[in-house]
């Protein structure tokens, strides 16, 4: 078998085998195929597509590139959730102690954040001392014990999707459905959950910026999930503003503990409830949909989610004073509110640019490398269909260096746009697909 071949296949628009592509995937994951025809073999299949097969056979076989999580060890079947990312996405901080504490094991996998978006892990290390460096061992014996741990992702988790993506990325060959669908779900198979809940974002916060293309992914999404034999469904959620008010690590850990006293964002919570009853349904711990929202209600009321929120913390290592007492959080020096000069319903919030002001202040990464800056972000006032008066306050901005301070300030002011006609708070859960 010759990749020349394959490419010249896949350029004339011809269906590709399982064996050629795990040929093709294989020989690019050990270094046998070198990065020029597997750019080509990338821009081939950009203008070609790939049809459900195809793309169901790129998934496993960039799942199957390196490890595969074994999760046999853990009773019970078990749940993880993935979003495609967003601003002020802090999903897994409230719903995986809302299962867990009502017996669904949580075994999650997952990264740090990269440009404006943040990651789970950053936000935990928000708790002194917290860490997902754990062995296998104690991932397990945690899961076991408590119903929920998270760890880092290895890079001997699906490595063909890793080298895939750098190559993607400098070849104009990343806004593919099917090679953004098959890089997310081979992960996502790697780690080894029997039930699979995908958060899908639509909007200018999100990767998908229209709701067609977000159910398109969805769809795509969920057809791979269930070809490779794991019950996966879909939620399409709202990213055309933030998701709750806080922007930013230590305040998004704040939102969410508030949101697990009963007191936060009532889209946070309805966001966590829906996707939480999908993944209840999923392992056989509710029988239908509404008695698994009601379920997850009672974790609220009963306060065993902000219980189970703290032992997870302490089972990784963390000071869990912090959930009884959020002022113990890392806090920011300078606090200063940005006030409207325009009067009216806000009509539009530029979300990804919100984002960016948190990276401004030091909450996001530039690279890698970069040294996150916990304290900092800004909490939002006012959102979609809310009317605003002048001299209002459209947010609070917490930040640790005066410069950077007045940069996010003058970027802040072009995310918000204001209409004199009423405007309609958006529907916040789309659809879901199954």
């Amino acid at each position: 078998m010759r990749m020349y071949d394959l490419i010249m296949k896949k350029r004339n628009g011809i269906v590709l085998t399982q064996e050629e592509i795990n040929f093709m995937v294989e020989g690019f994951t050990n270094g046998s195929i070198p990065d020029y025809q597997m750019s080509a073999m990338m821009m081939a299949i950009y203008f070609r597509g790939m049809n459900e097969d195809e793309t169901l056979y790129l998934t496993m076989a960039m799942a199957h590139s390196g490890d595969i999580l074994d999760l046999s060890r853990i009773n019970g079947l078990k749940a993880d959730k993935h979003s495609t990312g967003g601003v002020g996405d802090k999903t897994s901080l409230v719903l995986g102690p809302m299962v867990a504490a009502l017996g669904v094991p949580v075994a999650k996998m997952s990264g740090r954040g990269l440009g404006h978006t943040g990651g789970t892990i950053d936000k935990l290390e928000s708790f002194e001392g917290f860490s997902v460096d754990i062995s296998t061992e104690d991932f397990i014996k945690n899961v076991n014990s408590i119903k929920m741990a998270i760890i880092g992702q290895t890079a001997d988790l699906a490595p063909a999707d890793k080298k895939l993506y750098a190559l993607r990325d400098v070849t104009a060959t990343v806004d593919n459905m099917s090679l953004i669908a098959s890089s997310i779900m081979s992960k996502k198979l790697a780690a080894g959950a029997d039930t699979i809940v995908l958060d899908v974002k639509t909007g200018s916060g999100a990767f998908m910026k229209t709701e067609e293309d977000s159910f398109a992914l969805a769809k795509e999404m969920v057809q791979i999930g269930k070809g490779a034999g794991r019950n996966t469904v879909a939620i399409v959620s709202d990213m055309d503003q933030p998701l709750g008010y806080a922007v930013g690590n230590a305040l998004e850990v704040k939102e969410a503990i508030d949101t697990l006293n009963g007191e936060g964002s009532k889209e946070l919570l309805e966001l966590c409830v829906t996707l939480g009853s999908y993944m209840l349904v999923g392992t056989k711990n509710a029988a239908t949909i509404e008695e698994a929202r009601e379920k997850l209600y009672q974790t609220i009321e009963d306060k065993s989610a902000l219980n189970k929120f703290a032992e997870f913390i302490r089972a990784q290592g963390g000071n869990d004073a912090p959930i009884f007492d959020t002022s113990l959080l890392p806090n920011a020096s300078l606090i200063e509110e940005i006030k409207a000069t325009t009067q009216g319903y806000v009509e539009h919030i530029i979300t990804d640019e919100i984002g960016i002001v948190s990276l401004i202040l030091g909450g996001g990464r530039e690279t890698k490398e970069s040294e996150i800056d916990l304290g900092v972000g800004l909490v939002l006032h006012k959102k979609v269909g809310d009317y605003v008066n002048i001299g209002d306050s459209l947010a609070t901005i917490y930040a640790n260096d005066k410069d950077k301070l007045q940069a996010a300030k003058e970027r802040f002011k072009k995310t918000y746009s204001f209409t004199n006609e009423k405007k309609e708070k958006p529907k916040f859960i789309k659809g879901i697909v199954e």
